[in-house]
């Protein structure tokens, strides 16, 4: 079935996509470092340099000489990637990404429709899964670009917050109709692979439901930082899986 090869590819695409932008900009936000020299005319001023190139921004402007925010927490996805050069490279990323995201929720509809399997909870997961690709594409948009209105930070924080609870519950959607419906589906899918989807997913919901009273602490940063980072990798790991998860089609 042409329909689930595209779902294949598509699915590691978004997962590539997403993984080695993300971890790129972490490489290059650590070669742009700060380095302070004294000024000869004037006792006890220091002026800045970079260490490499000469515009930038640097998280080695802390005074670390190497981070992994995975388990230090130093610094958010967001202040990676929304630096120079590193929206260069994130921005496009994350518009391919939101294309396959719409891609893959409709390409699941197609498949499920193609072998009977009509569920009131496929329309949900379309809803969620491209509205949560439309919130990921806004706030690619707008990230870096600065307004000094509070409004406009909290719009922001809305959309990733919308991004994020949208995809779950989309993620959950999808589950939910595969698992329902796992003996139809056997010649098709890997049912292991299914049920690490699954347990994957409803981790994912109940972290989110764990931590979520404790994201307007400001003295948690370096455990939302973690947490952020590693809840990123277990998100797109669900496009992973979906690449082992269906079979070849002879």
């Amino acid at each position: 079935m042409n329909a689930i090869l595209s779902i294949k590819k598509s699915s590691i695409l978004i997962f590539l996509l997403s993984f080695i932008s993300v971890n790129l900009c972490l490489i290059f936000s650590q070669i742009f470092v700060y380095i302070e020299h004294a000024n000869p005319e004037f006792s006890g001023v220091y002026f800045k340099d970079w260490k490499i190139f000469e515009v930038g921004d640097a998280i080695g402007e802390k005074g670390l000489p190497w981070i992994i925010p995975y388990f230090d927490g130093t610094a958010s996805i967001s202040r990676v990637v929304r630096v120079f050069p590193n929206y260069l490279i994130f921005k496009p990323a994350m518009w391919l990404t939101g294309f396959f995201l719409i891609r893959y929720w409709l390409l699941n509809k197609k498949v499920l429709y193609s072998l009977g399997i009509i569920n009131k909870d496929v329309k949900k997961f379309v809803f969620f899964g491209v509205s949560s690709a439309i919130f990921l594409i806004i706030h690619s948009i707008f990230l870096g670009v600065k307004f000094d209105f509070a409004i406009y930070k909290l719009f922001r924080r809305i959309i990733l917050v919308l991004f994020i609870i949208f995809e779950i519950t989309a993620q959950f959607y999808l589950i939910k109709i595969l698992y329902q419906n796992k003996e139809i589906l056997k010649r098709y899918i890997k049912n292991k692979v299914l049920l690490i989807k699954k347990i994957l997913v409803y981790t994912l919901i109940i972290v989110a439901v764990l931590i979520f009273p404790f994201l307007p602490f400001n003295n948690l940063k370096i455990l939302k930082h973690i947490l952020e980072w590693n809840y990123f990798i277990g998100v797109i790991t669900f496009y992973f899986l979906t690449f082992f998860m269906w079979k070849k089609q002879l």
